[in-house]
């Protein structure tokens, strides 16, 4: 992008940040401004209703839009239209502080080893304004940072993974996830996120039982907030754990119901 930052690079690797995004106008221009530094940037859209695709060209001349096919399908697309042998991917809800900023810059201006593919990175996930430290949500590393042409992701709606050719190395420096600023907001997301995570869970299960349905959103939920420690996150961390159980049980029963309508049922009795 030409600052003087990424100049860093002219003896290194260049990198290229890609963003995917849908209806992020309150995030998207904070999101891009901590990735301004890097070479190139990348947004491809799902077809915003609001000021995301406006705001984005602010920063870019690399804004996509086309229909959602996906996580996995839509940041691959990402990745075909960047051009520099690096490549950092992020979400609109993201943000590159400082400090993972320059620890960036110092590895590809150093060269990584040809073995490398690429780095994991820490993330710090805000919920209602508070860094969540606990409950299984940090260090939450994610495989972040990588050559362009040795990952693609795999195709499935929800949980997208990463297939990367070569040896994975840790950053020090976390990323920071601003992905709950409320109560409302994590509604929205869970409604969402259920709906894809019931999807998934069908091209693997052809049954959704009793236990299913009753039983893992209170083993989810426990073992957020007791072994994972979320009661030491407070209120939040309670709120948290509580949403985590809540999730699993409209995920199930989400399948349950999908699997009612195929086959031409909706009562209790389909659940055995």
């Amino acid at each position: 992008m030409g600052s003087e930052d990424s100049q860093v690079q002219v003896i290194g690797m260049t990198i290229a940040v890609v963003v995917i995004t849908k209806d992020e106008e309150r995030n998207i221009g904070d999101c891009l401004e901590s990735a301004r530094w890097a070479d190139e940037l990348v947004v491809v859209d799902a077809e915003s209703l609001d000021g995301t695709v406006n705001i984005a060209r602010k920063y870019s001349d690399k804004v996509f839009i086309r229909p959602w096919p996906g996580f996995g399908p839509q940041w691959n697309y990402g990745l075909d239209k960047a051009t520099a042998e690096w490549v950092f991917v992020l979400a609109a809800d993201e943000r590159i502080p400082t400090a993972l900023k320059e620890e960036i810059l110092t590895v590809l201006a150093d060269c990584p080893p040809a073995d490398v593919g690429g780095y994991e990175v820490p993330r710090r996930n805000f919920f209602y304004g508070q860094w969540i430290r606990h409950a299984g949500f940090y260090p939450d590393y994610g495989l972040r940072l990588f050559r362009r042409t040795a990952g693609r992701y795999n195709d499935v709606l929800f949980h997208e993974n990463l297939i990367l050719q070569g040896r994975v190395v840790r950053l020090a420096n976390p990323l920071d996830h601003y992905s709950m600023p409320g109560i409302r907001e994590h509604v929205q997301k869970m409604i969402r996120y259920t709906t894809l995570g019931a999807q998934e869970k069908l091209k693997r299960r052809s049954r959704i039982t009793t236990l299913d349905v009753a039983g893992n959103h209170l083993v989810t939920a426990l073992k957020t907030y007791v072994l994972r420690k979320g009661c030491l996150d407070g209120v939040p961390g309670l709120i948290v754990s509580g949403f985590a159980g809540m999730h699993t049980f409209v995920k199930y029963a989400k399948a349950w119901e999908q699997l009612s309508v195929r086959g031409g049922k909706r009562s209790g009795s389909t659940i055995g």
